[in-house]
């Protein structure tokens, strides 16, 4: 299990650091930001996949759950080393930045006229494409990614963010927003991050689950 939490927190680590970063620094343009958080999720799936399955989502584990893959305690685990790899992130990140930081350390945000249902939507469904892509590359044996698995998840999120980075910052993934919204103390629309991907998670792992029924 301490292979797992220390895999799971610094899978976590990577994404908001190198993907909060790029918003920061402020030189990369939304393709940039998106490929930045691709990447390091892609990288680091691929070093860590063999150790903790390579989470690295709160909704991700949670979709992992309601499908009897891992168990209650695990989960908690597993959530708890992905926030706290996002928070101590955030916290580095502002440490290194200081005031070029700004307020907001890439904490995902809402575009003007879009409200909090329609918000909650598009992290759903963007999430539900991401654990779908999981489900297919990595949870099912019969699919023919296995073992560059990181590759085609990290694109999914690229493309998720996008699309879906303008509306809303395209988190689908608890953690990513946790982490700077605690370190900067911004907690607006909480809900859209949080219950957003968690349904869309889980929906793509039952409708996987009893649908396509993977080979375990």
């Amino acid at each position: 299990m301490v292979k797992k939490i220390y895999a799971e927190f610094l899978g976590t680590f990577t994404l908001v650091f190198i993907g909060a970063g790029a918003i920061v620094v402020g030189k990369a343009d939304l393709l940039g930001i998106a490929m930045a958080h691709g990447l390091a999720i892609a990288v680091m799936i691929c070093a860590f996949a063999a150790v903790s399955g390579a989470h690295f989502n709160p909704a991700v584990s949670f979709g992992m759950l309601v499908t009897g893959r891992i168990s209650i305690k695990d989960f908690f685990v597993y959530v708890l080393s992905q926030l706290a790899g996002a928070t101590v992130a955030a916290g580095l990140l502002k440490a290194i930045m200081g005031s070029a930081a700004g307020g907001a350390l890439g904490i995902p945000a809402l575009a003007p006229g879009v409200g909090t249902m329609q918000a909650m939507l598009a992290e759903a469904l963007g999430t539900f494409l991401l654990v779908s892509v999981i489900f297919g590359v990595a949870v099912d044996r019969r699919g023919t990614f296995g073992a560059v698995a990181g590759f085609p998840i990290g694109l999914t999120i690229s493309l998720s963010i996008l699309f879906f980075g303008p509306l809303t910052g395209a988190a689908i993934n608890p953690a990513r927003w946790f982490g700077p919204a605690l370190i900067s103390g911004h907690f607006s629309h909480a809900l859209v991050w949080i219950i957003g991907p968690l349904v869309g998670g889980a929906a793509a792992s039952l409708i996987y689950q009893n649908v396509i029924q993977p080979e375990k």
